[in-house]
């Protein structure tokens, strides 16, 4: 049986005044996160209520591809730049995508 993808779900909020801010780090970057070796999806939402609390959600073929790009020099760039902005602390989770409908 194939392990099932490794989802990635990251929330962060930001001081309003930096919400451009993260949207412009994250618009400079997208591309070269979702391009880093096992990743196989990358979306970026902004909740509806609360426009400063956003989620990444990023697909990966397995865990070991995730921690390559955590221990990367790209990572650690961006989330440096990144965590500057937090108005709370960010809050992360590693998941199984088991069923998937559309």
């Amino acid at each position: 049986m194939k392990i099932p993808m490794l989802v990635r779900i990251v929330k962060m909020e930001f001081e309003a005044a930096k919400i451009d801010t993260f949207k412009a780090l994250f618009e400079e970057h997208k591309l070269k996160i979702r391009n880093v070796a096992g990743c196989a999806f990358l979306e970026l939402y902004q909740d509806l209520n609360n426009k400063a609390v956003f989620f990444t959600y990023s697909y990966w073929n397995d865990e070991s591809d995730l921690e390559n790009y955590r221990k990367s020099e790209l990572f650690k760039n961006i989330w440096s730049a990144t965590k500057k902005n937090f108005s709370a602390k960010p809050e992360a989770w590693s998941v199984h995508k088991l069923v998937s409908l559309k």
